[in-house]
C-alpha cells in the first residue's frame, strides 16, 4: 500500500542522471535561437521541446512525490530544491522561444501545421492568444531569472507549515491523551461528543498558525506582491485576469460564482441551526460542524473502501469500470498517514508512467469518498493519456474536479441503494450535504477571500495578519453566520490553506467543477441520451481545447448562473430531507 517509485525511476541515481541532462537538452534547443522562422526548424524544435518537457515532468514528479512522502527528510528537501532550480534554469534558457514564434505571425505559424504537426494547433492557438502579454526575448529572459527567487516563498511556506509543524498532545475531559496533527484532527472533530474536547483539538491545530501569523502574512504578501509585479510587467488588468486569461476563462465566471454563493447561504445557515438544535448547543462553532449526526457501522479500511468503490463503478461498467481498477493497482497508491508525509490527498501522474495517488487513509467514511475522488482524477488522466498525444493530454484544473466529484456522486448513490437503517441514511445524507458545503460553498468562500486579499495589494493597502483575518471573519459571518471573534485562532485559517500560497486562484475551480459535475452526473444517472458518451469524451479530450468549451460540449454552460443555482437548490432539498429524518 505504498508508492512504487521504481515505476518512474529504477533508482535515485537514474533520476540524478536525467536531472543533469536537462540543461544539456535545453542547450540543444538554444541552438535554434534566431532560427524559428521557418517550418523545418520549427518542426525540429517541437520534437526536442516535447522530449525535454516530458523528461522535466518526469524528474519533477519523482522529486515531488519523494518529498511528499516525508517533507521532514533533508535529502527529500534537497531533491525538491534541485529539480526546482533545474526547472527555472531550463525556463531561463528557453525564454527566447515564445517571442521568436510570435514574431512570425499567427497565419504563418498555422500554415506550418501540416498533418504531422496538427496536434500542435491548440498549442499555437493559446500561444498567440497570450501574445499581448508576452514581452521581447531579453525581458522574458530577465523575468525567468527571477522565477526561482520568487518561488522560494512557496518552499518557505512548506518548511514552516509542514516541516516545523509538530503534533500536539491533548488531554480530553476523561483524562485520555491524544496526539493531534493537521492530518487527523478532522477525524477527532467528527466523533468527540464533548464540545470542550472538540475545542481543544481544534485549538491544538490552529494555535500553530496563530503563533506564526506574522510570518505567514509576510510569506503571503511576498507571493501577492510578485503576482502584482507580473500584472504590471505583462499588462494585465488585474491579478485575477492574469490567472484566468491563459485558459480563456472570463472573469465574470469567477465573479458570478462568488456573488451567487454569497447571496444564497440560507440553506447553510438552516443546516447549522439544525445541528445546533440536534446537539443541544447554546452556540455552534466551526469545530462543531463535523460532528456526526448519527453513528453507523460503515467503517472502511483501505481494502474494503476499494472494494466498495469498485462496486459503484460496476453500475456503469465497461471501460469506465475497467479504468477504476487500473488506477488503483499495487504501487500506484500510497495509503497511510506518516510522520512528515504531506497532509490531505491528491492524484498526480505522467504520460508514459500513468497516474499515482497519495492518501492519508483513516478508515472513516470520508476516507472512502476521498479514495473515489482521487481515483476520478487518475481515471481522467488515463482516459486523456490514451486518447491524446502528450502535447494535449494535460487537462487544466478548471475541468479536473469534474471526474473526481462525479465518482463521489456515484459512490453515494451506490450506498443509498443498499438496505440501510435510519442512522446510516442520516450519515449518508450528512455526507452529501457536507460534500456540497466543502466542495462548493467552502471553496467559493476561499475564492472570495483570495479576491479580497489580492485587492489589498492592487489598492496599495498594507497586507497584515489583521487585514487578512478581518476578511476571513467577514466571510464566515456572511456564509455561516459564525462569529470568529468568539473562538480563538480560527481567523488564521487563511494561513492553513496551502493552495493560497502555492496556487493562487485555484480553489474556485473546485466549485465550478462541482457545479458542472452535478449537472453532468444527473444527466448520466437519468440516462439522458448521449450524456455518458459526452462525459467520457470530456475525459478523453484532456487539454485539447479551452476548458469552458470542453465543459460546454458536455452540456454545461458555466458562463451562466444555472449550474451554481442548481447546487444551491440541491442543498435546499437535502437539508429539508435531513430535517424530516431528524424529526426536528
Amino acid at each position: 500500500m505504498k508508492w512504487d517509485l521504481t515505476r518512474i525511476y529504477k533508482s535515485k541515481e537514474d533520476w540524478e542522471l536525467d536531472v543533469k541532462s536537462l540543461k544539456e537538452d535545453a542547450l540543444k534547443i538554444t541552438e535554434f535561437k534566431g532560427k524559428l522562422n521557418n517550418k523545418d526548424d520549427f518542426k525540429k524544435f517541437l520534437v526536442l521541446d516535447n522530449a525535454l518537457d516530458m523528461k522535466l515532468s518526469k524528474c519533477y514528479v519523482y522529486a515531488s512525490m519523494s518529498y511528499d512522502l516525508n517533507q521532514k527528510d533533508t535529502k527529500n528537501q534537497e531533491m525538491y530544491a534541485t529539480i526546482y532550480s533545474a526547472y527555472n534554469e531550463v525556463i531561463g534558457l528557453l525564454s527566447f522561444v515564445t517571442p521568436e514564434i510570435l514574431a512570425n505571425g499567427k497565419d504563418t505559424v498555422e500554415g506550418w501545421l501540416d498533418d504531422s504537426l496538427s496536434m500542435y494547433k491548440y498549442y499555437v492557438e493559446r500561444l498567440f492568444r497570450n501574445e499581448a502579454h508576452v514581452l521581447d526575448a531579453k525581458v522574458e529572459s530577465v523575468l525567468a531569472n527571477y522565477n526561482q527567487a520568487l518561488g522560494s516563498f512557496n518552499l518557505l511556506y512548506d518548511q514552516l507549515a509542514v516541516a516545523d509543524n509538530k503534533g500536539v498532545d491533548v488531554t480530553l475531559h476523561n483524562g485520555e491523551v491524544i496526539n493531534v496533527t493537521d492530518s487527523n484532527y478532522r477525524l477527532y472533530l467528527e466523533k468527540l461528543p464533548e464540545q470542550e474536547d472538540r475545542r481543544k483539538v481544534f485549538e491544538a491545530v490552529f494555535k500553530f498558525y496563530a503563533n506564526h501569523k506574522s510570518t505567514f502574512a509576510g510569506i503571503y504578501n511576498g507571493i501577492m506582491q510578485s503576482e502584482m509585479a507580473e500584472v504590471k510587467t505583462r499588462g494585465y488588468s488585474s491579478i485575477l485576469e492574469s490567472h484566468l486569461y491563459g485558459n480563456k476563462i472570463d472573469t465574470n465566471v469567477f465573479l458570478s460564482l462568488i456573488k451567487t454563493t454569497r447571496e444564497n447561504t440560507e440553506p447553510i445557515k438552516k443546516y447549522y441551526e439544525l445541528r445546533r438544535k440536534f446537539f443541544n448547543l447554546k452556540k455552534i462553532h466551526t469545530y462543531d460542524r463535523f460532528l456526526q449526526l448519527a453513528e453507523s457501522d460503515l467503517k472502511f479500511d483501505y481494502d474494503s473502501a476499494k472494494k466498495l468503490f469498485f462496486k459503484s463503478t460496476k453500475m456503469i461498467g465497461g471501460d469506465f469500470e475497467k479504468m477504476s481498477h487500473l488506477v488503483l493497482e499495487e504501487g500506484r497508491v500510497d495509503v497511510m498517514p506518516g510522520d512528515g508525509k504531506r497532509t490531505g490527498a491528491y492524484s498526480t501522474g505522467l504520460y508514459d508512467e500513468g497516474p499515482f495517488i497519495l492518501l492519508n487513509h483513516t478508515g472513516s467514511l470520508d476516507s472512502a469518498f476521498t479514495l473515489a475522488h482521487e481515483a476520478g482524477h487518475s481515471m481522467h488522466t488515463m482516459f486523456a493519456n490514451e486518447a491524446q498525444p502528450y502535447v494535449t493530454s494535460n487537462y487544466v484544473i478548471f475541468v479536473a474536479e469534474i471526474a473526481s466529484t462525479f465518482n463521489e456522486s456515484l459512490l453515494l448513490d451506490y450506498l443509498m441503494t443498499q438496505d440501510l437503517d435510519k442512522n446510516t441514511k442520516i450519515v449518508l445524507l450528512q455526507k452529501a450535504i457536507d460534500n456540497i458545503l466543502g466542495t462548493f460553498y467552502r471553496q467559493s468562500l476561499f475564492a472570495n477571500y483570495e479576491y479580497e486579499a489580492h485587492k489589498l495589494v492592487e489598492d496599495g493597502k498594507p497586507v497584515t495578519e489583521q487585514a487578512l483575518s478581518d476578511i476571513m471573519k467577514s466571510l464566515y459571518k456572511d456564509y455561516y453566520d459564525i462569529n470568529l471573534d468568539e473562538e480563538e485562532f480560527k481567523e488564521y485559517v487563511w494561513a492553513y490553506i496551502p493552495h493560497f500560497f502555492h496556487t493562487p486562484f485555484y480553489v474556485y475551480q473546485y466549485a465550478t467543477s462541482f457545479a458542472a459535475s452535478s449537472l453532468i452526473y444527473d444527466a448520466v444517472k437519468n440516462k439522458k441520451p448521449g450524456a455518458f458518451e459526452s462525459y467520457i469524451n470530456l475525459l478523453k479530450a484532456g487539454g485539447s481545447d479551452y476548458p469552458v468549451e470542453l465543459v460546454k460540449r458536455a452540456g454545461v454552460d458555466l458562463t451562466s448562473k444555472e449550474p451554481f443555482m442548481a447546487v444551491v437548490n440541491r442543498l435546499k432539498e437535502l437539508v429539508s430531507e435531513l430535517e424530516k429524518l431528524l424529526d426536528l
